[in-house]
């Protein structure tokens, strides 16, 4: 399966990233080693949008606290960067795919990233992966 993660990324050039903690939807919680992962520097951070593709090489679900009702599942991740990105795709490039409903890879990319504005692991469809490809 593939995935995206937008996130805070301390370093955008570094060749390891771990990301401990995160959020998940949309089938994230079932990241595992070995999947493909796009790596989108989180705008809310200051980040670029995406920035990378790698492979995940860890990959660990942190245990829900007992003392909260309701959680959303989190991971942890380390992904190898296997390329960097081309071309800009962000927040600003997404924003005018709003139908959500017209199966445009941009509008599952909107949909699943920005529609709340929190970081999280999100799994995409084969032709957002596809689409996303073209930019590396």
């Amino acid at each position: 399966m593939t995935y995206v993660i937008k996130a805070a990324v301390a370093d955008p050039a570094g060749k390891v990233f771990e990301f401990v903690a995160q959020k998940t939807m949309y089938g994230g919680k079932h990241i595992a080693e070995g999947d493909t992962v796009y790596i989108f520097a989180s705008e809310n951070e200051g980040g670029p949008g995406l920035i990378a593709r790698g492979i995940v090489t860890s990959a660990a679900a942190v245990p829900k606290r007992p003392d909260l009702d309701r959680q959303t599942p989190r991971v942890t991740i380390t992904v190898r960067r296997t390329a960097t990105a081309r071309q800009r795709l962000g927040r600003a490039e997404l924003k005018p795919w709003n139908d959500w409903s017209d199966e445009r890879p941009e509008s599952e990319l909107n949909f699943k990233l920005y529609r709340q504005a929190t970081n999280k692991v999100v799994g995409i469809s084969d032709r957002v992966a596809e689409y996303l490809a073209g930019f590396f």
